[in-house]
């Protein structure tokens, strides 16, 4: 390995490692779906919240029990179908960056970005510190990604190492 790593390329990876992480914990919340699949998700949401001492007549402990009686297995499944599939994507993408293919700079540029405006949306309504966080870390996702394409474009590409 070479003593001199270019930043823009710790960069991409650093976002592909992060990319890989959000796959990871898709492919953990499905897999959680498909274990509440064929289970009494009413009895089972009830048993949580008796469990962290919340009143289930209080709003959004009723909230949450009324929708684990309304979830059915086959809602699950498609849930858990989704994750999959968003999984899925974020480990192409995350292979694609760790290997430097153009094509995963610009999904990355693309995924970040189509994100932004429902996330400004949501800060206009309800600011908070995470949602000025979230909004940052897609801002600086995007901006790597449209430089690193910039420098591929223009022939500024340091050598990749193995």
């Amino acid at each position: 390995m070479p003593l001199h790593v270019d930043r823009s390329s710790a960069a991409v990876r650093t976002v592909a490692a992060f990319e890989a992480f959000k796959g990871i914990v898709a492919v953990c919340a499905a897999s959680g779906l498909l274990a509440l699949a064929h289970r009494d998700l009413h009895s089972l949401a009830v048993r949580l919240v008796e469990h962290a001492h919340l009143n289930p007549a209080a709003k959004y402990p009723g909230i949450f029990i009324a929708a684990a009686e309304h979830a059915q297995s086959g809602h699950l499944w498609l849930i858990a179908l989704g994750a999959v599939a968003y999984a899925s994507l974020r480990f192409v993408e995350s292979y694609g960056l760790f290997t430097g293919a153009a094509w995963a700079e610009v999904l990355a540029a693309g995924s970040g970005a189509i994100y932004l405006p429902f996330e400004v949306l949501e800060l206009a309504r309800k600011p908070s510190w995470l949602g000025v966080g979230a909004i940052v870390v897609n801002l600086l996702v995007v901006a790597l990604m449209l430089r690193a394409l910039w420098r591929r474009r223009t022939g500024q590409r340091p050598p990749t190492s193995p």
